[in-house]
């Protein structure tokens, strides 16, 4: 398999987006979200035949990635805004 990281990223975050819909990251404690995301994690084991710890482990890097070019992107687009002044200021008008 030619990207496995991007792969399991992929599986993973589909399975999230089923099972976890609906619930605030920041408020449901790590150990639950874990939980329900671990038949997958388990089914993307036994197919690419790696322990569950390094499926979690090439989840999380890829995701940590995805989160970095999430912040570039967002950053680039600010400072596309912010480059003729301060967004709230009305002195530019």
């Amino acid at each position: 398999m030619e990207n496995k990281s991007k792969y399991i990223f992929e599986k993973v975050s589909a399975y999230a987006d089923k099972v976890l819909d609906g619930i605030d990251p920041q408020k449901v404690q790590i150990s639950y979200q874990l939980e329900k995301l671990k038949p997958i994690m388990e089914e993307l084991s036994k197919e690419l035949n790696e322990a569950i710890e390094d499926i979690f482990i090439e989840y999380m890097d890829e995701a940590s990635n995805a989160g970095l070019e999430s912040e570039k992107k967002f950053q680039s687009t600010m400072g596309d805004m912010t480059k003729y002044g301060d967004p709230m200021s009305f002195e530019q008008f």
